[in-house]
């Protein structure tokens, strides 16, 4: 039986075994049904092997490791094989908040939405669980574990990427054979080719990416679901360099579904959004949630007309009709980031605009700097995080004072935004860029979000959620909210903690540029003497709160 969770002590648990496998690339292709509060498709991950897997293969030890030194056992559970009716083919996503604790754990041990329990449940409720390289124990399959709660999981089977027209340039071989341990090994070998794709060809990777998507099934995948996980095996397969590299899940959400928010707007039309708290976004797809585990995605989202989908992703998407009254927005990331970063929110969203062209030429030639006051970064200098299209290496994006915007929100909302956000955020992007430098994602959207919100704002890649309770505080509480969001874009999502428990770093340095930001974004040298103060003792006494409330070990750092 699963351990329940004590919400006032217990963190989230992370299962995804990353040290053996590691997801590299997320591609999902969704239907949103705001009628019957349900998304459900498909989803197919990309994997590389972990670093812990290869350390061990290359020294030739016994055992394993997790990546908190923990000692793990593999998980004897019976696999669960679902046959499939009226399941689809292939048709064609910190965020960052505050970090908050689940409640209790559900123990789930019916059927009837396709999903069985473990016969053994995990209890790794602070560490991560991970599954070993199972060379030296027996027997016994590998399994990769991914983070997955609140889901239905219908069917798992292996993608035939070599069947893929044009995949051999991602092949060392000179043919392809009919032995089957061979054509195993050149679809590993040819998404190992593909997710190592060099940085200036991320369009190619994207286009094979997509087409190793559509290609395809290989075999059934035996599978597991418990509370927490989804647990895959591949009868045979003892390592995961022999398990597939690319897998394909049907899945679909719950109602109940704790990482999804079904809701109507200020307008009250249906809506939909997710919000990571308080267990990222494990209920939205299958996933590794450890912050170490970086990948990118993309993501084709399907509604009814009238609908709106805003998402985590470097271009602005546009509609494009399937169907009488279905659309299909499409969006994509080529940085790599942590899977609770994703973010959806499907509504009757309205995009404010400015209401006359000189209104917009002022604002865009207000906030551009000359050239003397651009990025100070030097040019020729290397960055040295994993490779991927790095804005700090591109000329014209050094001189982007303030990136491209928009702004959505119910049509009730309208006039305040236009009144108050479409003057604030040109003036907080550029006070940011000239504290910090090159913004590091190309685009923002920004949304008003229902009043179901539990928080004053929250920033993911490319997109900010704002609370409709800082449109009428005038434009300093609009502002800072504004700034301390954007400030997320440098740290909590291009850099960010190795795990959660130094995620308050995060939140540390935002609370720290807003104020700044925020008075270069007035065009004033600083706050009043009386206003730094307050403020002062305001955040000194929630420290102090925070600190009487806390467990000593949570004080101090690692």
């Amino acid at each position: 039986m699963e351990t329940q969770l004590d919400p006032m002590k217990d963190d989230l648990p992370l299962m995804a075994n990353t040290s053996y496998m590691l997801v590299k690339h997320y591609i999902l292709d969704l239907d949103v049904d705001l009628k019957s509060k349900v998304i459900e498709g498909i989803i197919v991950l990309f994997l590389e092997t972990g670093s812990e897997y290869r350390k061990t293969s290359i020294t030739g030890k016994e055992g394993c490791q997790s990546q908190f030194d923990e000692t793990c056992k593999m998980r004897a559970s019976e696999p669960c094989h679902i046959p499939m009716t009226n399941v689809s083919a292939c048709s064609s996503k910190t965020e960052y908040s505050d970090f908050a604790v689940c409640g209790k754990g559900e123990e789930d041990t019916s059927d009837k939405n396709g999903n069985h329990s473990n016969e053994e449940q995990a209890s790794g409720i602070s560490s991560s669980k991970d599954c070993c390289d199972i060379e030296n124990h027996g027997n016994k399959d590998f399994l990769l574990v991914l983070d997955c709660c609140d889901l239905s999981v219908l069917k798992v089977e292996e993608v035939d990427v070599a069947a893929v027209s044009g995949i051999e340039k991602f092949t060392r071989s000179a043919k392809l054979t009919d032995v089957s341990k061979e054509l195993e090994n050149l679809r590993n070998q040819i998404v190992h080719e593909l997710v190592t794709l060099p940085a200036d060809r991320w369009k190619e990777q994207l286009y094979y990416f997509t087409c190793c998507s559509q290609a395809p099934g290989c075999g059934e995948l035996l599978f597991t679901t418990g509370t927490w996980s989804l647990e895959i095996r591949k009868s045979g397969v003892q390592t995961p360099a022999d398990f597939p590299h690319a897998i394909r899940i049907w899945y679909k959400t719950k109602p109940e579904g704790r990482s999804v928010t079904w809701t109507t707007d200020q307008s009250g039309r249906p809506c939909v959004y997710t919000m990571g708290s308080p267990i990222n976004n494990r209920a939205l797809f299958p996933c590794q949630e450890p912050p170490v585990a970086l990948s990118t995605w993309q993501a084709s989202v399907r509604t009814a007309e009238g609908f709106v989908v805003l998402m985590s992703g470097e271009n602005s998407a546009e509609p494009v009709q399937l169907q009488e009254g279905i659309l299909s927005w499409y969006y994509y990331v080529t940085m790599p980031m942590p899977a609770s970063t994703f973010t959806i929110a499907v509504g009757c969203w309205q995009e404010v605009k400015q209401q006359s062209f000189t209104a917009a030429v002022q604002t865009n030639s207000e906030f551009s700097l000359p050239t003397s006051q651009a990025d100070f970064r030097w040019h020729d200098e290397i960055c040295g995080h994993v490779e991927y299209p790095c804005r700090f290496q591109n000329p014209a994006a050094r001189l982007q004072a303030v990136i491209p915007y928009r702004v959505f929100a119910p049509w009730c909302l309208m006039e305040h935004c236009e009144e108050r956000l479409l003057q604030l955020i040109p003036q907080c992007l550029s006070a940011a860029y000239i504290t910090l430098g090159t913004h590091p994602f190309s685009r923002l959207d920004v949304l008003i979000v229902p009043s179901n919100f539990s928080s004053l704002g929250m920033a993911s890649p490319h997109i900010i959620f704002l609370s409709q309770s800082v449109l009428p505080g005038g434009s300093h509480l609009c502002g800072t909210r504004l700034c301390h969001e954007i400030a997320h874009a440098w740290f909590g999502l291009a850099i960010g903690a190795r795990d959660w428990t130094e995620e308050w770093i995060s939140e540390g340095f935002a609370t720290f540029l807003e104020d700044i930001f925020w008075a270069r974004a007035q065009q004033v040298r600083a706050s009043s003497v009386e206003e730094q103060e307050l403020k002062a003792l305001l955040r000194w006494r929630r420290l102090r709160d925070e600190v009487q409330n806390s467990e000593e070990e949570l004080q101090v750092l690692r």
